[in-house]
């Protein structure tokens, strides 16, 4: 699949100077996630565990949108076993899919009653609201210093925006986000027609309502990385196959396997809102120009130029495709820091 890249107009350019992170300075993350209905989820997350092993990214808090009781401690083993298993997890109450998993039950595997990938929020236990862990890490920042990356659904940060006071911030939920928020880099949408049709992104069709407030109110810039663009960056089996081999066992490869296995090469939807909130001046993609994102009763994404818009949309050349891919394997398959 070839995306064309277009010029980037001055508008676009000086977000994008905005946007980037001094290089002395980690981006400061929050994960927003569906984990646990596709893997990419799962893949997204190391990426970022390496980020921050490599000094680039601070991940804040993980916030999930899918409603099953596995996912906060598949969540928190994930982040233990990158060293990292004290970052704070919220959950959503309610949430759009509350299916079982095909995979996050790996991380609950016991051998002489010890869990073979290790964790301390196991099933039963209390997890916070995810809205209440989003104002409490937001509140905590400097301004205009948070990153959100949302890869699932926007159910969580619609209801951010509508949130109130409380023990963590005086300020509503609108102005906590125009305060401490930098932009949103988010996997959800599509941008050009697959296989000659228009394409309702899964993100989006889940949980429509909460779709179209994110793209209609959100007070900040709103980078979108559409279905096209992870469609197009397919993850090298290759690599699932023998790149995690630094371990007996792997909670990357084993769920990547349980969910599709390989030679299967899935998508990186969600890696690719990853890689853009930590580089975005590394050239792995280009950017459209400044508009505003639409999102139907349907779900369908539409896109409409402007100047002063605070959107812009992902695009790639068949170059920056092929050097991305090997980027993302690289990161995804990178040991822990321990």
């Amino acid at each position: 699949m070839t995306i064309f890249f277009r010029s980037i107009s001055i508008v676009a350019f000086l977000l994008f100077v905005v946007l980037r992170s001094a290089h002395a300075e980690p981006v400061k993350l929050i994960f927003d996630t569906d984990i646990g209905n596709d893997v990419d989820d799962a893949m997204a997350l190391a990426t970022l565990h390496a980020l921050q092993s490599r000094g680039e990214a601070e991940l804040l808090a993980v916030t999930i949108t899918k409603d099953h009781a596995e996912c906060a401690p598949y969540v928190d083993a994930l982040n233990t076993f990158y060293g990292r298993g004290n970052i704070p997890i919220g959950i959503v109450k309610d949430g759009a899919t509350p299916q079982k998993s095909r995979f996050t039950d790996v991380t609950l595997e016991k051998v002489d009653g010890e869990f073979v990938y290790p964790h301390d929020l196991n099933l039963g236990d209390s997890v916070a609201n995810a809205v209440n862990v989003l104002r409490k890490t937001l509140a905590a920042q400097d301004d205009l210093s948070v990153v959100i990356v949302q890869v699932g659904f926007s159910t969580n940060l619609a209801r951010l925006m509508d949130s109130k006071k409380d023990q963590y911030s005086d300020l509503d939920g609108m102005a906590l986000i125009t305060r401490k928020v930098k932009a949103i880099s988010i996997m959800a949408g599509a941008f050009a027609p697959i296989d000659g049709k228009v394409h309702l992104e899964f993100n989006v069709i889940r949980d429509i309502p909460a779709a179209r407030k994110l793209a209609r109110e959100w007070p900040t810039p709103i980078i979108w990385s559409g279905f096209e663009i992870g469609l197009a960056v397919r993850y090298p089996a290759i690599s699932i196959e023998r790149d995690f081999r630094y371990v007996e066992r792997h909670p990357i490869a084993e769920s990547y396997q349980r969910y599709i296995p390989t030679p299967h090469e899935r998508p990186t939807w969600d890696l690719t809102s990853v890689l853009w909130a930590v580089r975005p001046d590394h050239n792995y993609f280009a950017m459209s120009e400044p508009g505003q994102v639409t999102i139907k009763e349907t779900g369908e994404t539409t896109f409409e130029p402007s100047p002063n818009g605070r959107h812009t949309f992902l695009q790639m050349s068949r170059e920056q495709i092929a050097a991305t891919r090997e980027v993302l394997a690289a990161l995804t398959s990178e040991p822990p820091q321990n």
